[in-house]
């Protein structure tokens, strides 16, 4: 059976956002904002994308939490790994696919 890269990404893409979206692994850059009264200051902590759909926090982390967000290299960390890596992956089985060797 022949491995077609399309399938080896779309299943790499699912794998890995099934791992960072599922458990909560801190791995990419954000901030937190957090609001006490009037007083609002912002700090820079390692977030999981877990967070985001509301998973791997107790509700007494998320005391005085205004908001938390990524920041630009969290952006591009999340994506290298969520698309970046499944590309290579699929570029590299189409480059054996049509390079057999001998």
């Amino acid at each position: 059976m022949k491995i077609t890269p399309i399938s080896i990404f779309i299943v790499t893409v699912v794998v890995l956002g099934l791992v960072f979206f599922l458990f909560p692994i801190n791995l990419f850059d954000g901030k937190i904002v957090y609001q006490e009264g009037i007083k609002e200051y912002t700090i820079d902590a390692p977030l999981s994308l877990s967070y985001f759909i509301g998973l791997g926090y107790a509700e007494d982390e998320m005391v005085n939490v205004k908001s938390f967000y990524l920041t630009t290299k969290g952006i591009v960390m999340a994506c290298i790994f969520l698309l970046g890596f499944p590309a290579l992956l699929a570029f590299r089985i189409h480059l054996r696919n049509t390079n057999p060797s001998k």
